[in-house]
């Protein structure tokens, strides 16, 4: 519910002067009118007239773009280079959101400065949007804030922001490009089922021969096409729509996708790296942050995105809550590979842990690099193989015909 009214939060016209008597005028996002004269009068403005903008409609809404993790990521390595300028935090807030492109992400960010103003911690601020800011975010930003190195725990969380973006982005990249090239493909193999095989068809006809049979499986198919493509598309689009609306509803149908993940031949090695990754950077920073581990193990068992992993962390969690050591417990997991495990426990007897998890992120981060890399050069001539088969599969059949009455000519 916090989430909702943050959002709808309305906006505010105001026009007034200022310390100097300099006539002023502009939009200011609060809860009701009398937040905002309180808000511009300890700004120094005196009010001379306000009124509550009307102006978002229903198109407004409905082309709004959403707010992503890369505005998101933007906006913590903004704020983070004011803040270590030393820019005061509220007006770094709206410096920050003048230069946003992104109409809802200026709104969230006018909203969290709105709500300092009014007296709230950042902290707080951040978790009137929890669809935006994770209790992770929220947790190292108020430790920051106790500790008074705000300043630089934005600078930590920006760079783990940074990272995982990044991260986050190579795998897209992985999974985007077979993705895209089977879509056209099987857009291509529709089209031509559709309009180029009845061509030919009516061609044959003219004939009076049998036709092979391959040719006559890829007419039957045409006819059948061209009868039924609008049930097909429609199938397609039910099939991707259940697909996702299963995955999103079910946790049962949920949790077999992320252990199928870790099985598949090609993309579960690319899976597994990207998720001991994820697992080494969020703990390294949540650590160093001054976070204690088992509650740093405990944010970042949501953060490797898998089941499994999350089920393993919380484990472990629970372990070194008893007194194990955090290499003997992952150790026990069998889920992390050894190097990880054995710069844990250098870090353990060395005491910087955070150091080492951060060099094992390093490496795993450049390991899904050079996965992803290798996965698209070898996805490249496996996906012209699968256009090849299709097109030419087609092309064949409709010459096979042809072909035939020339051999027999």
């Amino acid at each position: 519910m916090a989430v909702k009214k943050a959002q709808l939060m309305p906006t505010f016209s105001y026009e007034g002067v200022d310390r100097k008597g300099l006539k002023i005028k502009g939009d200011l996002p609060a809860k009701n009118m009398a937040l905002a004269k309180v808000t511009l009068r300890k700004q120094g403005i005196t009010v001379r007239k306000i009124a509550q903008k009307r102006e978002i409609e229903f198109l407004n809404k409905l082309f709004k773009k959403k707010v992503t993790t890369l505005d998101i990521t933007i906006f913590t390595r903004q704020l983070a280079t004011m803040m270590k300028a030393g820019v005061p935090l509220v007006q770094s807030f709206e410096i920050v959101a003048e230069g946003l492109e992104n109409p809802a992400m200026r709104e969230v960010v006018l909203g969290i400065k709105g709500e300092v103003e009014g007296g709230n911690t950042f902290a707080g601020a951040l978790r009137k949007y929890p669809k935006y800011f994770d209790n992770l975010f929220c947790s190292l930003v108020e430790s920051g804030e106790q500790s008074g190195a705000l300043e630089t725990m934005l600078d930590r969380v920006a760079i783990y922001k940074e990272k995982s973006e990044l991260l986050k982005q190579k795998i897209k990249k992985a999974m985007k490009y077979p993705a895209t090239v089977i879509v056209v493909a099987i857009i291509v193999t529709i089209i031509l089922m559709v309009k180029v095989v009845p061509v030919f068809e009516d061609l044959f006809s003219s004939f009076g021969a049998d036709l092979p049979a391959f040719t006559q499986m890829v007419v039957h198919m045409s006819e059948w096409m061209q009868k039924y493509w609008f049930f097909l598309i429609l199938g397609i689009g039910a099939v991707v729509f259940g697909f996702l609306e299963a995955k999103q509803r079910s946790k049962k149908f949920s949790d077999f996708l992320d252990k199928l993940s870790l099985k598949l031949p090609i993309f579960g090695d690319l899976v597994y790296k990207s998720i001991i990754a994820r697992y080494s950077r969020t703990l390294a920073t949540t650590f160093a942050a001054g976070v204690p581990l088992i509650d740093a193990l405990e944010s970042t068992a949501g953060a490797t995105n898998n089941v499994v992993y999350e089920k393993a962390v919380l484990g472990i969690r629970d372990d070194v809550a008893t007194g194990q050591q955090l290499q003997f417990s992952m150790r026990q997991t069998q889920l992390f590979p050894s190097m990880a495990v054995q710069m844990v426990a250098i870090g353990e007897e060395s005491g910087a842990l955070d150091a080492m998890l951060d060099k094992v992120a390093t490496h795993f981060e450049n390991e899904v690099d050079n996965a992803v890399d290798g996965l698209t050069s070898m996805m490249e001539p496996l996906i012209m193989a699968i256009l090849g088969v299709l097109v030419g599969g087609l092309v064949i059949a409709m010459y096979l015909p042809i072909f035939q009455m020339g051999s027999v000519v």
